[in-house]
């Protein structure tokens, strides 16, 4: 049972972490010490070592307090979307993934500016991969859901690189311990790294040496990718 203490706890790391959070907003990954979230919350900072190990560990407690935040968004993105149109959750999915990114770009450089180990099946995962394996799976489940409902073409094994075979079956086997084809496997990480690395070229800055409104450019690729996955485009005013 959960007791005073317990509520107490938890309400003040709560408070630490969204203080970390605003102090990141605002100043930038520098600023957030233990020093000044202490500061600002009015304690000393060696009274924040009652709640966190050291100023790592807040930062992955951070990290998986801001992976659940957009993993819930874009589940609420899919559940808004009647449960038979494929296209239109991942669409709603996808459309969602770029605004949160462009709505908050420091917390999304948090989350991908550099790796968040793990991903697997450890043994142990602190709370940042454990939050981060679940943002993961909430993209591969939809595009499992995709497969399983409607199968799109995939290139048989031996038609796959020889180099990525293995990588391929490795993730696969070890990382996902999902039984699905290699074609498949090989089919969402370019869904993903088309995804992924769009966003992070907008976010970061990357594209403006030519383009002040990238969205056209986005939508582009959402338009060339949902054929390959069997799906119909329909153009962000088009759709429900």
């Amino acid at each position: 049972m959960e007791t005073r203490r317990d509520r107490l706890r938890a309400a003040t790391v709560r408070e630490i972490t969204e203080t970390a959070r605003r102090i990141l907003v605002e100043e930038g990954p520098e600023a957030v010490t233990l020093r000044a979230i202490a500061r600002d919350m009015g304690m000393t900072a060696p009274a924040l070592y009652r709640y966190f190990g050291s100023h790592q560990e807040l930062l992955r407690h951070l990290i998986g307090a801001v992976f659940t935040e957009i993993t819930d968004e874009l589940h609420a993105a899919a559940e808004a979307v009647p449960g038979h149109d494929m296209s239109g959750k991942f669409l709603a999915v996808a459309r969602r993934f770029r605004h949160w990114a462009l709505a908050h770009p420091r917390e999304y450089a948090l989350l991908f500016g550099t790796p968040v180990r793990g991903g697997g099946h450890q043994e142990e995962a602190d709370y940042a991969e454990e939050c981060a394996r679940r943002f993961g799976w909430r993209f591969l489940a939809l595009f499992l859901e995709l497969w399983n409902k409607k199968p799109f073409p995939v290139p048989p094994d031996d038609e796959i690189h020889p180099v990525l075979r293995p990588q391929l079956a490795h993730y696969r086997d070890e990382v996902l311990r999902v039984d699905l084809p290699l074609g498949v496997i090989q089919q969402f990480l370019k869904c993903w790294i088309r995804l992924q690395g769009g966003v992070s070229l907008e976010v970061f800055g990357h594209l403006e040496f030519a383009l002040h409104d990238a969205e056209p450019m986005f939508e582009l690729m959402l338009s060339e990718v949902s054929p390959e996955l069997g799906l119909t485009y329909t153009p962000p005013e088009e759709h429900p």
